[in-house]
């Protein structure tokens, strides 16, 4: 493997794993943050710290992991940026919208700079692993010249056609799948103890007939357990992903009906308090309206 020069923005709980995934998979790594903490621990592991975005765009791949539209617009859309990056492509791996996707795509090309949408399934325990898998889009050609960077930071790479917004959709939906899930859970769970039936019982019942997998074992579990902290994922980013996936399905004339459902439910969740816990606690809403708040699982 050829070591390439990467500049990476966004060590949040995914950008962290991720990146030191690249440093040891050999790649000389520069790493910006807006807070220094991370970054710190980035360079005890053997990255180098940026001095500014500049650095990091001067390397010969960007790789950013930021929390949402607002984040990426205002660190990496700034076109005095891009009109003196000598990058060959930026790597997007956030969730974001259709609409930043698209305009991102084309501000970048008008300065001769690539752009890949490459957003990411799985929590960050999967990133430190070096497990995510990947969700691709854009030019085939920037996709295999990234391709090392991706064997190191996940298990497989899925493309998913040659225009960016198209990974940015594919992960919408799977991330709008699994919050339907979550809900579908914490509201069978809540039937069964209304009715005396522990919700623990339950959930080991349906993973291990009819609902096995990743998703309804973890998250049952979690929702039985009534277990939401550390957040793997947060609920006010579950929110986020909820509303990508509702203007989404506007704008291609798509309903999304349960998303309703999901978003009222979510900002409930907020409002009482839970932004920073698990999107699993999304459960706690289903509880309060049975009136199940007060008592065990």
């Amino acid at each position: 493997m050829t070591a390439m020069n990467v500049g990476f923005v966004g060590l949040g709980a995914m950008g962290r794993g991720m990146a030191a995934n690249l440093v040891r998979a050999g790649h000389a790594v520069q790493v910006w943050n807006r807070s220094p903490e991370p970054v710190a621990e980035l360079v005890a592991q053997g990255a180098s710290e940026a001095a500014g975005l500049e650095d990091v765009f001067a390397n010969d791949v960007v790789v950013s992991i930021l929390s949402d539209d607002k984040a990426v617009e205002s660190v990496l859309l700034d076109p005095r940026l891009l009109e003196g990056a000598e990058a060959t492509v930026h790597v997007n791996m956030a969730t974001v919208s259709v609409e930043l996707t698209d305009r991102a795509a084309a501000l970048h090309a008008e300065h001769g700079l690539g752009y890949l949408a490459a957003p990411v399934m799985g929590r960050s325990d999967v990133a430190a692993a070096g497990k995510l898998n990947i969700v691709a889009a854009g030019d085939s050609g920037l996709i295999d010249h990234v391709e090392p960077l991706f064997a190191a930071m996940g298990q497989r790479t899925w493309r998913m056609g040659d225009r960016p917004h198209q990974a940015n959709v594919v992960k919408i939906a799977g991330n709008f799948l699994v919050a339907c899930a979550i809900e579908s859970v914490a509201e069978a769970c809540a039937l069964a103890e209304a009715r005396g039936i522990r919700s623990a019982d339950l959930v080991d019942l349906l993973t291990s007939t009819i609902f096995p997998g990743v998703i309804y074992t973890g998250y049952g579990s979690m929702v039985a357990e009534r277990r939401y902290e550390p957040a793997g994922f947060r609920l006010a980013l579950g929110l986020k992903d909820i509303s990508l996936a509702l203007t989404a399905g506007a704008e291609a004339n798509v309903p999304l009906p349960f998303g309703s459902v999901l978003r009222d439910s979510f900002v409930d969740a907020i409002a009482h308090g839970d932004a920073d816990l698990d999107w699993a606690a999304v459960a706690e809403v289903i509880r309060r309206r049975a009136g199940l708040a007060e008592t065990g699982s």
